[in-house]
């Protein structure tokens, strides 16, 4: 097991190192003694998950004033060599979609496309009505594991309970009761996979257990102004997790701070090692498998009530953007929404 978990590190490390400009990851998952990759470090303190999840944020957060004046925050700073973070900034929404011509058509129940840095709407349908969002919940599911500062090592044992479903539905999964996997490997299981009890263990092993966990993704809503948002559970099986493509937006901007979320949730396929088994896993996400477009954060959702969902966090053009689509009728249907949408405002103009 313990080679296994160190493979994870180097994978990580390495994927990051290529992907990310900035050097605050390696510094973590790499033995500074060492000098080399693949060095990895196991025991993160809640410090150096602090600084894991939410580095390199610098580039990516902007914050809209009520003018409609972007400003980037910056939000690592340093005192007496330890870092430090402020909370992450919110886009504030202006929906300006009516003012562009010849928009595509979407077959989806609810679509959005906003600018990522000033919050402009560039296509809206629908995108006020709380609709099931089914996995797209385990997008929060990350915030608000990011948020607790936990130990990314301490390693999780999947119990029975985790695969006892929600909102009446089972568990599909290829994992099974007695698999252990360290905290970071259960997000990227949730994130990349949807594995659903990997988001209930989180949610289970989260300080104060599952209710602390729930109310934790309510209050996070709520702060973020996500106002058509509820949670009842953390993995989306249940139909009563519902929100709007607006918050949806607001949501995707906000966990795109995350570094570890941007990384995990674009991890294409990744070989899990459990000791005894190996999974050989691939992203939910056609459009990430697949590597044609500039994808920064992914998730992807479907349960019956909601449809097939996809929310990213991609470069149009060199304009940081946020599509949404709800509730299409077939995978591909989702995937051509997508790709309507994304190739459309690739060829907006960026206003001044």
């Amino acid at each position: 097991m313990k080679n296994s978990k160190k493979s994870f590190m180097h994978v990580l490390s390495m994927s990051i190192l290529l992907s990310l400009s900035s050097t605050s990851f390696a510094e973590l998952v790499i033995n500074p003694s060492s000098g080399s990759v693949g060095q990895a470090s196991m025991n993160w303190s809640s410090e150096e998950a602090s600084q894991l999840l939410n580095s390199d944020v610098s580039s990516l957060v902007e914050e809209v004033s009520p003018q409609g004046s972007a400003k980037v925050t910056t939000t690592v700073r340093s005192s007496n060599g330890v870092p430090s973070y402020s909370a992450p900034k919110t886009v504030h929404i202006i929906d300006t979609s009516a003012g562009y011509s010849s928009q595509p058509s979407v077959s989806a129940r609810a679509a959005l496309v906003m600018d990522a840095q000033t919050g402009e709407v560039l296509y809206s349908k629908n995108t006020n009505a709380a609709l099931p969002i089914a996995s797209i919940t385990k997008l929060m599911t990350a915030v608000v594991i990011a948020d607790a500062r936990l130990d990314m090592s301490e390693e999780i044992t999947l119990q029975s309970v985790d695969f006892a479903g929600a909102g009446g539905k089972n568990s599909s999964s290829t994992l099974r009761a007695g698999d252990s996997m360290n905290r970071a490997e259960a997000l990227l299981f949730a994130l990349m996979k949807s594995e659903n009890p990997a988001a209930a263990a989180l949610a289970r092993t989260y300080p104060g257990g599952r209710s602390a966990f729930i109310s934790a993704m309510n209050a996070k809503a709520r702060a973020l102004g996500m106002s058509s948002t509820h949670y009842v559970e953390s993995t989306g099986l249940d139909p009563h997790n519902v929100a709007s493509a607006r918050d949806l937006g607001i949501l995707v901007s906000t966990a795109s701070q995350y570094g570890l979320i941007r990384q995990f949730s674009t991890t294409a396929s990744y070989d899990f090692n459990l000791g005894y088994r190996m999974l050989k896993s691939n992203n939910t996400n056609a459009l990430v498998r697949n590597g044609g477009w500039n994808i920064n954060l992914s998730k992807t959702g479907y349960i019956n009530e909601a449809g097939r969902c996809v929310v990213m966090h991609t470069t149009l053009n060199s304009r940081p953007a946020v599509v949404v689509i709800l509730g299409a009728s077939t995978s591909q249907s989702r995937t051509e929404d997508a790709t309507r949408l994304m190739t459309w405002a690739s060829q907006l103009p960026k206003r001044i």
